[in-house]
This record gives structure tokens, C-alpha cells and sequence, in this order.
């Protein structure tokens, strides 16, 4: 896919006049927009699969060929039942759809614009070494939203920092779905879908069993990198030789057990032997720790983690 795919700036969309383009993947693009009845600002993604199609006349989505023509039209019928069920969630902790159509043969999805940063911004800023208070205010919330994607027959499938979204206040938000990100869990089986080294779990790599615990993984390794500031080992290296250190002896000094099992658990190879569904970790995780971590590092991350929860970073 190329820049020249992307709809310009003043372009009218429905109600919508497109301000810039924010990014894209190998599935979509996703643009800045202003709904011009509300005068509000909006994010739109758009499907257009680069391997499979492109933008004819400055307007039009086509695919390239016969051959991708029929996985063309899959993947958007996909994202257009994805986009009504997740117009249908209405959470505090998942990016809300208020709107999708179909125009120039392809599918759109508009979501709120919000304010804030993603994780990867707060993970940088401190180096990895977030609080264990941080790590416990905002994951059980991602947790809740998650339960509530998985309860409308829907997976993420590409959890990470980047697409963890912390508003002013503390308050997370999960972003980025769509036909590259999310499944549709039925019997159409695995759609093509993007993965992040590091994040995915085995099963994405392999093209094998699926379902909430995938989604699970790549939590864990999301909590992971706020211990250390990096991903664990990529799954698929792991799978050829296992160099994954549990962080239950890589971060004990730092965070209470019951937090580093937890992390274990989501990172289990086998994904029998993860957590099966989004309450079996919440249930775990709000317990209270045994023994609280105690360090003067601790202290000063606390004192970071207050200051995030006031809205002040």
C-alpha cells in the first residue's frame, strides 16, 4: 500500500471531511476527520488490503486482480460484521464505533477521537519499571473491555502497547480493530490478520487454535514490557528453544508475586496451560498480592504512578 491509496485532505466522506492521514497497515488506512453537523473530531478506518486491492481513480477501491478478488470481498463483508458488533459496545475501555458504511466498494468505520497517549509513551518515558499500582489500575480495566469484545464473539488479535490508550485521568482504552487486528469467531475459520513479534502467541504464527487466550498472550507480554520496558521473546524463536526467563525470577525484587504469576501464566507456551477466559485472570489478578514490594525504586514509581492517575504526565 501506498500514500498515493489514501484519501486527501478536504476529501468529503457522508457527513465527514477528512483532515489528515493518521496511518495504515496491510489492511486499512486510518484517517483524522471532522464531522461537519457536530463540528467534532473522528477517526475513520478505512479497509483497503494493499496485497489485495487498491485505489482506482482517486475514489474507488478495487481489487488488483480476479485471483484476489474473492479474499477481497471476504475480508470487507468481515469487517463490516466486526463494525456492527462493535457499534453495539458501548464500554468504557474499547474505542467506541458510532458509525460505518460502505462507499467507493469498500467499508468505513468511525470511531471517537480521544486524548491521550499510548502505553509505548509511558514505557519509554520511564524506562520500562512501571509501578506495580500503575500495572494494577490500568489492566484490570483493559481486562473488563476485553471480556466485553470476547462476549460479542469478537478477538483483538494484536494487543500491544500501541494500541493501549491512556486518557487524561488514568482511564485505558483498547484500540485498533478491524479486519487486520480482530476475528470474527465462527466457523468462516481465521481471516488474514497482522502480528506483532513479541505480542502474538504461537497460534498466530502457525495459523493454529485461536480464541480468548490468544488475546490473553499478548496481554501478558503487554505487562510485560511495563516490567522491563521490552517484549518477551518472540513465540516463534521460543518455539524452536525456549529462552523466556519467568518473571517471576527476573522481577521479584520489584513487583509482588501474585502480579509476576499472572504474567507467567498469560505467557505459557501452551495454551492449555494459559489462562481459558478473561475472568479466570481478572478473578486472579484482584486479589490481593501476599506481600507488597518494598524498594526506594518502588516508592519513586509510585509517586510517578500518582501523578499519571491526577492526569498530570
Amino acid at each position: 500500500m501506498t500514500s498515493t491509496d489514501a484519501l486527501p485532505p478536504g476529501y468529503q466522506l457522508h457527513q465527514y471531511r477528512i483532515s489528515k492521514t493518521l496511518g495504515g497497515g496491510g489492511f486499512s488506512i486510518v484517517y483524522l476527520a471532522r464531522d461537519t453537523r457536530t463540528e467534532q473530531l473522528v477517526v475513520i478506518k478505512e479497509y483497503i488490503p494493499g496485497q489485495q486491492a487498491t485505489r482506482r481513480d482517486g475514489e474507488t477501491v478495487e481489487s488488483l486482480s480476479a485471483e484476489t478478488a474473492p479474499t477481497f470481498n471476504t475480508g470487507m463483508k468481515r469487517f463490516l460484521d466486526e463494525a456492527n458488533a462493535l457499534a453495539r459496545i458501548n464500554h468504557p475501555n474499547i474505542v467506541r464505533v458510532i458509525d460505518f458504511f460502505r462507499e467507493n466498494n469498500t467499508v468505513y468505520m468511525v470511531m471517537n477521537y480521544e486524548q491521550g497517549k499510548d502505553l509505548r509513551w509511558y514505557i519509554k518515558r520511564h524506562d520500562g519499571r512501571l509501578s506495580e499500582k500503575f500495572i494494577r489500575t490500568v489492566f484490570p480495566q483493559l481486562l473488563e473491555g476485553l471480556r466485553e469484545l470476547h462476549g460479542q464473539r469478537l478477538l483483538h488479535l494484536d494487543i500491544k502497547p500501541a494500541n493501549v490508550y491512556l486518557r487524561p485521568g488514568g482511564s485505558p482504552l483498547l484500540l485498533d480493530f478491524g479486519a487486520a487486528q480482530s476475528q470474527y469467531v465462527d466457523e468462516r475459520g481465521p481471516t488474514p490478520h497482522t502480528l506483532t513479534r513479541g505480542f502474538a502467541p504461537i497460534e498466530q504464527h502457525t495459523r493454529g487454535h485461536i480464541g480468548p487466550w490468544t488475546d490473553l498472550y499478548a496481554l501478558g507480554a503487554t505487562m510485560y514490557a511495563c516490567l522491563c520496558g521490552k517484549a518477551p521473546p518472540p513465540a516463534i524463536k521460543r518455539a524452536e528453544k525456549d529462552k523466556y526467563k519467568p518473571a517471576v525470577r527476573q522481577f521479584a525484587r520489584r513487583y509482588s508475586r501474585q502480579l509476576l504469576e499472572a504474567v507467567d501464566w498469560c505467557l505459557q507456551m501452551d495454551q492449555l496451560q494459559r489462562p481459558q477466559k478473561v475472568d479466570d485472570l481478572l478473578d486472579f489478578m484482584k486479589r490481593e498480592p501476599a506481600v507488597a514490594p518494598e524498594s526506594a525504586a518502588e516508592s519513586f514509581l509510585d509517586r510517578l504512578t500518582r501523578k499519571f492517575l491526577r492526569g498530570q504526565n
